[in-house]
């Protein structure tokens, strides 16, 4: 039985939020039931993304629905709230928090109380003040963006299959990814297997002619795998016709011409950047601790350090590694620490309600899968190193058994047991970005062209 009646504000539906509010709704079941606690997730969306799936996504082997899970269907004992936190005083112990009614009531933000704080706003993409990038580039966190970027590498091979103008041709089949992490060269090599796939369906375009290239700062990409595989992945693109530049930048792609630190120039309608992640902004908007990075300074028992009743996990966080041989290590962001530390944190907080000792988080790091496209992979786990089908059919059996719930396992599964049936579905519905478009102009109207101001797509 907790010691008082606990509000336990949760910011965040990602990996952390969503899984540490599951943990709490079971570990803290009676006393949610007799209202001893409530549980509040503010979110910015609805439902949490499995970020892993979203290559496949664009590639179109899973359904953007089953890479989502519905907050309110699994988090049934907790209130959701749909808007974003702003700023923490955790000195008073409230946030405050705009929602999507909030500029219609032109109330400004609301304050929230709690007594209990789980920080778990995740990242966002980190940029750099390259001229174009703002106006040209594309994102690839999001299963909206994984969806846009599908729906805009079809539209640039009608693009380039329509048009007599060899230049606009050349420039709508270049496709540039900038970043050699795990969301780049997973998301380069979807697409391009797409891609290729696709272009069977065309009359006057063959593989050969996309260009596909991989621009990477550093001097190898994939360093989760190890250096060992990282090479093997460069070699296994090179195969492919994709062009992977090492210890290369981007210096801009303004007027849509991407231009390298090597002096390379591409005319392309296409700059995906997946360069790396910053911690949330909302981060900075707090009175808790933080280290050089921007992410909250934590203890091994997952609160936040030098203050009690807050708490924090995942990329917003800087967690000690417990295992790690080097003192002062710290847990990497990814999905694999994310998960692990979710279950960690929900338990502390029960324990912490019922004046419990805690509990200190220790994982030693299993490895990294990565997927290639169909079939093609590489893989590091506990020291075991496999490449093509093998690290493929390990990538999709991990992440099968990792997705929430069993209703989208089965439909993940099923999704994939199709695919083997039947041909790769090759549609482009980038109309849906702009749903409103044909019946503004059968209305009279003259349909924008600029982005809805919902940044989620909706009008």
């Amino acid at each position: 039985m907790v010691k008082e009646r606990a509000r336990i504000l949760v910011v965040g539906g990602g990996y952390v939020g969503m899984y540490t509010a599951l943990r709490l709704q079971r570990k803290l079941k009676r006393e949610l039931g007799r209202g001893e606690a409530e549980i509040t997730v503010v979110t910015p969306d609805p439902y949490m993304t499995y970020q892993p799936f979203l290559p496949e996504a664009a590639a179109g082997a899973i359904s953007p629905r089953h890479v989502v899970v519905p907050l309110r269907r699994v988090l049934d004992r907790c209130r959701i709230v749909i808007g974003e936190v702003i700023a923490v005083d955790h000195a008073q112990r409230t946030a405050t928090l705009t929602t999507l009614a909030t500029e219609e009531e032109g109330t400004g933000g609301r304050r929230l109380a709690y007594d209990e704080l789980v920080l778990a706003p995740g990242s966002v993409s980190r940029t750099l003040p390259i001229p174009g990038l703002a106006d040209h580039g594309i994102g690839f966190k999001t299963v909206e963006e994984a969806i846009g970027l599908r729906n805009h590498v079809l539209e640039q091979m009608d693009i380039a299959s329509s048009t007599r103008d060899p230049a606009l041709r050349d420039a709508a089949l270049t496709f540039v990814f900038v970043g050699g992490g795990y969301a780049g060269v997973e998301a380069l090599g979807e697409l391009e297997d797409m891609a290729r796939y696709a272009a069977r369906y065309y009359h006057n375009i063959r593989p050969e002619d996309m260009k596909w290239i991989l621009v990477e700062a550093s001097d190898r990409i994939l360093p989760e795998v190890g250096e060992e595989m990282g090479r093997y992945t460069v070699t296994e693109l090179r195969r492919r016709n994709i062009d992977v530049r090492l210890e290369t930048r981007l210096e801009s792609c303004a007027d849509r011409l991407a231009v390298l630190s090597d002096g390379s120039r591409f005319p392309t309608r296409t700059v995906v950047w997946t360069a790396g992640v910053k911690p949330h902004p909302v981060l900075a908007a707090t009175d808790l601790p933080r280290d050089e990075r921007g992410r909250l300074k934590c203890t091994a028992e997952l609160s936040v350090e030098g203050t009690t009743h807050a708490w924090a996990a995942g990329d917003a966080a800087a967690v000690p590694d417990v295992t790690a041989a080097e003192p002062g290590r710290e847990c990497a962001p990814n999905a694999q620490h994310a998960l692990r530390q979710a279950r960690v944190l929900g338990d502390n907080i029960a324990h912490s309600l019922r004046g419990e000792p805690l509990e200190t988080y220790a994982h030693k790091y299993a490895g990294s899968v990565a997927s290639l496209g169909l079939h093609k992979g590489v893989a590091q786990v506990y020291g075991r190193k496999l490449k093509g089908y093998p690290a493929w059919f390990m990538h999709r059996t991990y992440h099968l058994s990792r997705v929430p719930t069993f209703n989208r396992k089965a439909r993940v599964a099923a999704e994939w047991t199709l695919a083997g049936l039947f041909k790769r579905e090759i549609v482009s519905l980038g109309s849906l970005e702009h749903p409103r478009a044909e019946f503004e102009l059968a209305a009279g109207g003259k349909p924008s062209q600029d982005p809805p101001h919902n940044p989620k797509g909706s009008s």
